[in-house]
């Protein structure tokens, strides 16, 4: 069983920046990656960025790319995503969940989520 915990929720203007932390314990190795999530309200949950475990490969959605940024510590098995240049409509509960990287799907293990609010 992987255990989640994400921190750095926040309300940030739009064009500000945001970084969250997703720290896990527990049976890490049975996922191959880490991913971060998010849910707007009324909306279904979407994927954000993965990173590899070993191999650091990174992938983002489109609605992302350049502006956000997945990094991991193995050493502390941390996983941080960095929110640059935030738009109200990133607005969000963000999650971490373990993660398969061949198909970015989580598997199973999710945090509890923290609000990240963009004003405009």
């Amino acid at each position: 069983q992987v255990q989640l915990g994400e921190s750095g929720r926040g309300l940030v203007q739009a064009g500000g920046s945001l970084r969250l932390s997703c720290a896990a314990s527990g049976r890490t190795f049975r996922s191959n990656a880490m991913g971060w999530f998010r849910q707007a309200p009324g909306k279904e949950r979407e994927f954000v960025a993965a990173i590899h475990w070993s191999s650091g490969s990174t992938y983002s959605a489109d609605s992302v790319k350049g502006r956000f940024t997945i990094s991991r510590d193995n050493a502390k098995n941390t996983v941080y995503l960095q929110m640059n240049s935030l738009k109200p409509e990133d607005t969000a509960v963000y999650y971490c969940a373990a993660t398969e990287w061949a198909t970015m799907r989580p598997t199973g293990s999710w945090g509890q989520g923290t609000q990240v609010t963009v004003s405009s």
